[in-house]
């Protein structure tokens, strides 16, 4: 899926058929061999070959085999004589099919960056992306977290921002059998998402809201920066991710989590809850500041139509700020840098909200997270300028 772009660009050269009308579990065959002929050194071509042969034949019939055989035996001998787009004249489709983009994303993103910057940006979201994990403060610290996992990993190293991220590679062993998880020593966040709560800054005692919960990872945060002291309250319309989330929290050990089934897009769905010193709305979004995990997520068509999620977002944003106290904050979260899912559901709030402001000025942000913050107050990471998943935050604060 990473690399989908490039493969198909490639097949297309040696297929006689468009791609579009070859039957998926066909096309499938095709990109995993070349995927396996391009990338994979332990694996002989001849071998890939067979394989996706008898895969497309188990899946499509028999009648596939001689055109499976025929496109990956020509694209294994000659895949590198074929010709990319020109990067200098053809700056879009060049990326694309290179660096294995939609065009689409790569046209918004040469319009907003620059070409330099979309290279890097489209090389990053190439990379496997590291395993971070976030200390449960409760129980453990980073350098003791990072001790125990020295054993169990190739290397282990503390991140460069969020204090209780730990970096590992190497994994030996898979994750749940560490006895540091069973223990509720971590949780597994990406230091964007952590720095998410940070800016939210919550404090113990007071008391707090999670809009949009999931499964758990930032409430889990949230609750040790509170130090489990005070009201947290997890909303999330779905019952099994909530269900997922009190036994995360049952395994961090935190005790003052109250989770609450309800729609904020429903009328009164939640009122009875509040009202909240703190309040983040980690909003559904496209995703797309986290390709690097999640792929397949670029070559969702939904994903082209951005307005959708603004409009959402925005009403989201409007329905949880109408349970704050005076005086309180709002952290409007999302794992994606485009403009409509973060710049302009912030100026359609504040204009139809105007009791709000941006809480952007350094003097009133916590100080891990000042050095991030731009001139208009948005914390924004880039996975080729930060080594994150690409994130945009903004804290709101009444006026009065």
């Amino acid at each position: 899926m990473r690399w989908q772009g490039r493969l198909d660009f490639i097949l297309s050269h040696f297929s006689k058929i468009p791609l579009r009308k070859i039957e998926l579990p066909v096309l499938a065959s095709l990109r995993l061999a070349l995927f396996q002929i391009l990338f994979l050194t332990r694996i002989p071509p001849s071998a890939a070959v067979h394989s996706a042969v008898e895969t497309a034949k188990a899946m499509a019939g028999a009648r596939v085999a001689p055109f499976v055989n025929a496109v990956l035996r020509r694209a294994a001998v000659e895949y590198s004589n074929v010709v990319f787009p020109d990067s200098k004249t053809l700056p879009v489709p060049a990326i694309a099919a290179e660096w294995s983009c939609p065009a689409w994303l790569v046209e918004r993103w040469i319009e907003r960056y620059g070409v330099e910057k979309t290279l890097e940006l489209c090389a990053a979201l190439n990379q496997l992306p590291p395993l971070t994990l976030r200390a449960n403060t409760l129980k453990t610290n980073r350098d003791d977290l990072a001790a125990a996992l020295q054993a169990f990993a190739v290397e282990t190293a503390p991140a460069d921002t969020a204090p209780d991220a730990v970096r590992v590679s190497g994994l030996k062993v898979p994750l749940r059998d560490l006895e540091s998880f069973r223990q509720g020593w971590f949780q597994v966040q990406d230091e964007a998402a952590q720095l998410v709560s940070i800016l939210l800054d919550p404090q113990p005692g007071e008391t707090v809201l999670d809009a949009c919960a999931g499964r758990g990872g930032k409430t889990g945060h949230i609750d040790q920066l509170m130090q489990d002291r005070g009201r947290l309250v997890a909303l999330d319309h779905s019952a099994s991710r909530l269900s997922q989330l009190k036994d995360e929290m049952g395994r961090l050990g935190i005790s003052m989590v109250a989770v609450c089934e309800a729609d904020l897009m429903q009328p009164d769905a939640y009122e009875s809850q509040g009202p909240f010193d703190r309040i983040l709305l980690d909003a559904p979004c496209s995703g797309l500041g986290t390709l690097r995990r999640n792929p397949d997520i670029k070559w969702s068509d939904r994903n082209r139509d951005l307005n959708r999620y603004r409009d959402v977002q925005t009403r989201l944003l409007e329905r949880v700020s109408a349970r704050l106290k005076p005086r309180g904050v709002i952290v409007y979260a999302v794992c994606s840098p485009e403009p409509e899912e973060t710049v302009e559901v912030v100026e359609a709030f504040i204009s139809r909200n105007p009791e709000f402001r941006v809480d952007g000025l350094a003097g009133d942000l916590p100080e891990i997270v000042r050095p991030l913050i731009d001139a208009h107050g948005f914390l924004q990471t880039y996975p080729h300028l930060s080594y994150m998943d690409g994130f945009f935050a903004v804290r709101f604060r009444t006026k009065h």
